[in-house]
C-alpha cells in the first residue's frame, strides 16, 4: 500500500467532522471497504464537501436515457483529457464495476474512439471532449449528430454538466495532489 500523502493539504481527521459528513464517509467506507481519498481531502472544507457530493450526486446518480457506465464512460474520457490522475483511476474502477467489462476503462482512458464502445458512445464521448476542451467551440451542428444518434435534450445537458463538472474536480484533485487509493487499481478487473 501506498505511504505517500494523499493530499498536499491537510486532511481533517473523520472523528472532527461534521455528523452528516462523517455518517457519509462512514456510509461510504462501509459499503466499498475503504474510504476512498476525494472524501478525505475536500472535507477539510465541509460546505463545499456538501455543495460538490450534492451535484455529483444529482449528475452521477440519477436514472435516465444515460446509464451509469456511460456516465462513468464520460468521467474517464475528459478526466483523461485534463491529466486528472486521481479521476481517470478511481473512476475507471467504477466504469469497470458498472459495465462489467475489465478492459473499457482503460481503453477510454487511452483513446474512446478505438475504444470497443457503441458509436454511439463514441458520440457521446466526442461531444463530452468537446464540451471539456473547447466549450465555446460548441454549435448546433454538435447538438443535432447527438439527437442523431437518439440523445434527447436532457441527456445532452447531462454530458455537457458531466463533462464540465468534472472538469472542475479535476483540477481540484490537481491541485490537491490527490492520490488515488491503491484499492481502486485492481477494482472490476478479476
Amino acid at each position: 500500500m501506498s505511504s505517500h500523502p494523499i493530499s498536499r493539504f491537510d486532511v481533517p481527521a473523520l472523528k472532527d467532522l461534521p455528523d452528516d459528513i462523517r455518517s457519509r464517509i462512514e456510509a461510504v467506507q462501509e459499503k466499498s471497504g475503504f474510504i476512498p481519498n476525494v472524501f478525505l481531502t475536500l472535507a477539510r472544507r465541509p460546505d463545499e464537501f456538501r455543495a460538490f457530493f450534492a451535484y455529483h450526486d444529482a449528475l452521477m446518480e440519477k436514472p435516465g436515457n444515460l446509464t451509469k457506465a456511460e456516465r462513468e464512460m464520460i468521467v474517464v474520457a475528459t478526466s483523461a483529457a485534463n491529466e486528472c490522475q486521481y479521476c481517470v483511476i478511481a473512476h475507471g474502477a467504477i466504469l469497470r464495476i458498472r459495465a462489467k467489462n475489465p478492459l473499457v476503462a482503460d481503453q477510454i482512458a487511452v483513446n474512446y474512439r478505438k475504444a470497443d464502445i457503441t458509436d454511439r458512445q463514441k458520440a457521446m464521448l466526442a461531444f463530452a471532449m468537446e464540451v471539456a476542451l473547447h466549450s465555446q467551440a460548441v454549435n448546433d451542428a454538435d447538438l443535432a449528430d447527438l439527437r442523431e444518434h437518439g440523445f434527447s435534450d436532457d441527456d445532452i445537458w447531462d454530458i455537457a454538466a458531466i463533462a464540465a463538472f468534472f472538469g472542475m474536480s479535476n483540477r481540484l484533485a490537481n491541485v490537491t495532489n490527490m492520490r488515488p487509493n491503491d484499492e481502486f487499481y485492481m477494482m472490476g478487473r478479476g
